[in-house]
């Protein structure tokens, strides 16, 4: 029988946000320094939810030390870490070597500088959550055949979400212009973010982001 949310939670939620944190990256950390992914998630975490680096260290030790055998996996009492590219038998030592660098930056105050520009996917949403949300959900490939164009996609995300969810994605958006990004990186940032349309001409990404929050932030129907 598989694991309810809260038991999955309590054993191994942080540490599926550190596995997350690799999902197109990487495991190049050394014994010297963690690479980009853990890096990111250092970042991120630092700044956020520094209280939750501890239980990161302990969940990550935890399972490298009592490594699950096949019957609890297929029973879905364990978490299976995904496939991140290294050998099954290096997955203990690599474990450990995460948590040896989460628990050297509690202990030596290591915290990794703001990045302008999140480094990875799991940064960009980690940090954009509900603008995120808005760029996969609204604005996929199937958008022109569900919307007559981008200002009418933008209507229906403000009429059908939760105005604190609106606002929370006008304060997303803020920030993000606020980083005073080159256009790459914000044509990057919607990419990362799930948009798989391009901005409506003649806007680059930059300007289009500034026109969605305009008008998200201005007066709209009220909420279903």
């Amino acid at each position: 029988m598989s694991m309810k949310p809260m038991e999955f939670d309590r054993r191994y939620g942080e540490l599926d946000q550190v596995i997350s944190a690799y999902v197109g990256q990487p495991a190049d950390d050394t014994p010297e320094a963690p690479g980009t992914a853990l890096t990111a998630y250092l970042r991120h975490t630092w700044h956020t939810r520094p209280w939750a680096l501890a239980v990161a260290e302990q969940q990550l030790r935890t399972y490298a030390q009592n490594p699950p055998g096949r019957l609890r996996q297929r029973l879905g009492e364990y978490y299976p870490v995904p496939d991140i590219g290294l050998p099954e038998d290096g997955i203990r030592d690599w474990l450990l070597l995460l948590a040896d660098h989460i628990r050297r930056s509690i202990e030596e105050g290591r915290v990794p500088p703001p990045a302008a520009v999140p480094a990875t996917h799991w940064e960009w949403h980690a940090r954009f959550p509900e603008l995120g949300q808005l760029l996969g959900g609204w604005f996929s490939q199937d958008m022109p055949d569900e919307f007559e164009d981008h200002e009418a996609a933008v209507g229906d995300y403000a009429e059908t979400v939760h105005p604190a969810l609106v606002a929370r994605v006008v304060g997303e958006l803020g920030e993000l212009l606020a980083l005073g990004l080159e256009e790459v990186d914000h044509a990057l940032g919607v990419a990362e973010l799930g948009m798989e349309v391009d901005p409506p001409a003649p806007y680059t990404a930059g300007a289009w982001l500034t026109e969605v929050a305009r008008q998200l932030a201005g007066p709209r129907a009220e909420y279903a």
